[in-house]
């Protein structure tokens, strides 16, 4: 039986523009993650890794026009967003390359052996090493920045753990272009190329995730399918970690006071998050909480005049356009949910935005309107009006988990009396807001890019340094002879990287 074709796809059109690959059949999944295996000691120099990410950042920044050119024929995000996108891309791979330059990542522990301790200590020296193969499933929303060449990628390089990226269907000829990029960046450096590879396929995903050399994974996607790979990573006979990030509905507590305050620049502020990126962000404010009353409605109007001022939008793909016209108009036909700006189909090949608005108390138990507490990806929000402070307390304890929560007060409540509703948010999600939107995540060492589940699968981020955590394990060495020591762990400290010394800072 023939491999079946892999085809760029035109998202304007709905037309293949041309074949780019065949799906990866199971033999081809294990060789590429076989040579993935063999090529993890290349990895083992850190000042070797460090300039090999600097390239590729370098190499991507230098195909640029090309790269752009691929990405907005296959995903119709559009130049501008994509040439911000690129530069986010090429950033992640600077700031872990200055990650893996400092060496904090490693941290290193050392305790020297003190018999006046009960019981005793033995001299101990602890760090943390690369898992192995990480295999990353590429996000459809994103095909540079959470793609090939993205965070998961560049952090699993960063912590020296070779990667096979399954490419999402979106945009293959644009990972190809990327990983031939990568790839060429490594064998500057004198790496296997095989550091980097690339598979298509449903199947080769299922594939990649149950490969016994494969030993970490990273996904970016739907609820259903990241749990369905969840599942086959925790059913292995040796489980590995999966670092999902599935879906999140971000939600938006805009108190009475600021809806008073300022009601027509959060409406116009929500708006233009929302609807950012045709609403294909999995940091999209999908659902708020606005008070009932005057205020409310200010804020409402507001929201309904930058809505039906955007044009309509093209979706990654005629699937995802299906999914949002039958999600939306199914959460619209519920009882007492109105839509002041409708969304749904702009046309054969596109979709408008809008929004649906329904009373907080719909949602404070457990019924036919909880469609409206899950995502629903695409330029859309649900706006639950309150009347009262305990409904925005029985709405927000059944909220799922979130990447995001925002909370919009006004300026008298920034001296603490809003501090009940930030404590509320807290648990809900793994970014909490004051004030701001939360389309947009900063690469940036305290940056947290994940959240309780569904949102995401482990409790680690994947946008920042942190993000490297995901793919070390610590080890440590007890009463080991220096000349057996790794050079990392050694008295002398050659290499100068930071550590702790008897539980001090050296």
């Amino acid at each position: 039986m023939a491999a079946a074709p892999v085809w760029s796809v035109d998202p304007r059109t709905g037309n293949p523009r041309e074949q780019v690959a065949v799906e990866a059949t199971a033999e081809e999944v294990d060789a590429a993650v076989r040579a993935a295996h063999a090529a993890r000691g290349a990895l083992a120099d850190r000042t070797v890794r460090a300039a090999f990410l600097r390239t590729a950042a370098d190499l991507l920044a230098e195909a640029q026009e090309h790269v752009i050119e691929a990405a907005d024929a296959e995903t119709a995000l559009g130049p501008a967003r994509l040439t911000g996108e690129l530069a986010r891309t090429a950033a992640q791979l600077r700031a872990f390359a200055e990650v893996v330059d400092e060496g904090a990542f490693l941290d290193i522990h050392i305790d020297h052996e003190d018999g006046s301790r009960t019981p005793p200590w033995p001299d101990l020296r602890r760090y943390k090493i690369p898992l192995g193969v990480v295999a990353v499933y590429a996000a459809s929303n994103f095909p540079l920045a959470f793609s090939v060449p993205g965070g998961d990628t560049a952090s699993a390089l960063a912590a020296g753990c070779p990667v096979v990226v399954k490419a999402h269907p979106d945009h293959p000829a644009t990972s190809e272009l990327c990983a031939s990029l990568l790839r060429r960046a490594a064998a500057q450096h004198g790496l296997p190329e095989d550091v980097l590879t690339v598979v298509h396929g449903f199947e080769a995903g299922v594939e990649l995730v149950k490969h016994p050399l494969v030993s970490a994974a990273g996904f970016t996607g739907s609820i259903r399918g990241g749990r369905a790979l969840f599942d086959a990573a925790a059913a292995r006979p040796a489980p590995i970690p999966f670092h999902g990030e599935l879906g999140s509905l971000n939600p938006v507590v805009v108190t009475e006071a600021a809806a008073a305050e300022r009601a027509e620049q959060i409406g116009a502020g929500l708006g233009g998050s929302m609807t950012m990126g045709a609403g294909q962000f999995c940091t999209k404010p999908g659902f708020v909480l606005a008070p009932a009353g005057e205020a409310g409605d200010q804020l409402l109007k507001s929201l309904t005049e930058t809505v039906s001022g955007t044009g309509s939008g093209v979706m990654l793909d005629h699937r995802m356009r299906d999914a949002f016209v039958q999600g939306v108009a199914e959460r619209a036909a519920l009882p007492d949910v109105e839509a002041p700006v409708t969304p749904g189909a702009g046309g054969e090949h596109t979709v408008s935005a809008g929004f649906l608005t329904v009373p907080a108390h719909r949602l404070a138990q457990e019924g036919p309107h909880d469609a409206l507490l899950e995502e629903c990806f695409g330029p859309v929000t649900v706006v639950a009006r309150y009347d009262s402070a305990d409904e925005i307390t029985a709405v927000l304890s059944r909220l799922p988990g979130n990447l995001t929560a925002t909370l919009q007060i006004a300026t008298e409540e920034a001296d603490g009396s809003a501090a009940e509703l930030l404590a509320r948010l807290t648990p809900v999600a793994g970014r909490v807001l004051v004030n701001g939107w939360p389309t947009g995540v900063a690469v940036a060492p305290a940056q947290h890019h994940g959240g309780p589940y569904p949102a995401t699968t482990s409790t680690s981020t994947s946008v920042g340094a942190t993000a490297i955590e995901r793919w070390l394990r610590p080890v440590s060495y007890q009463s080991t002879p220096e000349a057996l020591l790794p050079p990392e762990l050694r008295e002398d400290n050659p290499q100068n990287l930071p550590r702790r010394v008897d539980g001090r800072r050296a």
